[in-house]
């Protein structure tokens, strides 16, 4: 029985910051981000600019509905000396993810499929999947049948299996299948994955890749719209989320920050323009689900504030109130223990198209949070969280590559929370 108490504990523990705001009556938690918390914030952010470890940055917080924090330093083009500031457009990368899994959620909702229903249910080309054992002595890949099939459930927390670049003999298929070409169409493109072995039996281990891509595409396989149609109709449009997209209009140019990468000499070089902007200056036939959208502070403080209010924005319904408390609870069970670079976000689980925090943080080197929270974060080192039990939402922006090697993240959740004591 203890065991098995423990074994729950951290989904009762998240299931609880969800609840904690509205059964809790008598004794509220104070506030978070108080006036020495700003000044505390403002100089964290300040530091980054002044000590050149990136061109630009802003935040904003929200705390209990209300905005409680915004400050941007430095610039969005450094060579134009274009300030960063409130309405700057950046490249969020990956914090595509959690739209993705909103717009799949919804679908969810609508009795469109189940969870651990098989994904060839609905995009055939995913039956039957062989997996990589290795290479003979002639150099032919050695494969084996899957032990089960790919679920809905294994696409949403990175536990499918897909072929990635750190086995040189998969790496080499997955460069030859070429299925992210931006001239694909999504339909292609997940025929070309479906093509290739997988890296490791479904369900085995945690790994990044293309999973929320295919997401994307079963959006469109449930919905019988394209994807950023759907993503459109269901989700910018209700959240009026009116800078939020694929690709860049002409007129929005002068506001779309520039790209930065920080040398392995701690120097700023500007990513060349054609090469930063090329996704999102042209309407490409691929619409990825798990990159590729730009968005501005207010756009994305709009979807993050939907989430703390389970679903919610005002008189808009995004998703039920338990959909989310799905989404924000940790999937992974404890027999997948191989989860790439997971654990360096912290003492976190995964849930759908987010990282959920499941313990407190033991040490002042680990990454500050609230147990209960979800988050993600983008390649060009923004990032984004949700704190139920704070009812706190922070967003995040820079335009830095390559990811986070600066510890902004940690620093910025050190400003809002206070550093942890050793």
């Amino acid at each position: 029985m203890k065991k098995i108490i423990l074994a729950i504990l951290p989904v009762l523990l998240i299931a609880s910051a969800f609840q904690l705001t509205t059964t809790t009556t008598d004794k509220k938690p104070p506030a978070i981000v108080t006036t020495a918390v700003k000044s505390r914030i403002d100089a964290t952010l300040k530091s980054f600019i002044d000590s050149g470890k990136t061109a630009g940055v802003s935040a904003l917080i929200f705390e209990k509905g209300k905005e409680v924090y915004f400050n941007s330093f430095g610039y969005a083009d450094r060579e134009a000396k274009k300030p960063m500031d409130r309405n700057t457009i950046v490249r969020i990368y990956s914090m595509t993810k959690p739209v993705t899994g909103v717009a799949l959620m919804s679908l969810y909702e609508k009795g469109a499929f189940q969870l651990d229903e098989p994904l060839s249910k609905y995009l055939p080309e995913y039956a039957d999947m062989k997996v990589f054992k290795g290479v003979d002595s002639s150099g032919n890949l050695i494969l084996e049948p899957a032990k089960r099939p790919i679920t809905i459930r294994d696409i949403t927390r990175h536990t499918a299996g897909f072929a990635g670049n750190d086995i040189p003999a998969l790496a080499e298929l997955v460069r030859k299948s070429d299925y992210m070409n931006l001239n694909n169409t999504l339909e292609q493109m997940s025929k070309k994955l479906a093509s290739l072995p997988l890296q490791f039996h479904p369900g085995d281990e945690w790994s990044y890749g293309p999973s929320v891509d295919v997401q994307a595409r079963l959006v469109e396989k449930l919905s019988g719209k394209p994807f950023e149609q759907y993503l459109q109709e269901t989700i910018f449009g209700p959240l009026k989320m009116t800078n939020t997209g694929f690709v860049i209009a002409e007129k929005d140019l002068p506001r779309f920050a520039a790209l930065y990468d920080r040398s392995d000499d701690k120097t700023l070089n500007r990513v060349p323009d054609e090469r930063a902007n090329y996704v999102n200056s042209k309407d490409w036939a691929l619409k990825p689900g798990g990159w590729g959208l730009i968005s501005t502070l207010d756009d994305y403080m709009k979807f993050a504030q939907m989430l703390v209010n389970k679903g919610k924005l005002g008189k808009v319904q995004i998703l039920k109130r338990e959909t989310v408390q799905l989404m924000a609870t940790n999937h992974l069970s404890d027999t997948i223990t191989k989860r790439m670079w997971l654990p360096s976000k912290g003492r976190v689980g995964f849930g759908i198209d987010f990282a959920v925090r499941t313990q407190a943080p033991a040490t002042a080197e680990e990454n500050n949070g609230i147990v209960g929270e979800f988050f993600w974060d983008g390649a060009a080192s923004t990032m984004f969280w949700v704190d139920p039990v704070n009812e706190l939402t922070a967003v995040l922006f820079t335009q830095l590559f390559p990811f986070d090697r600066v510890k902004l993240h940690k620093s910025f959740r050190d400003a809002v929370y206070g550093q942890i004591a050793n």
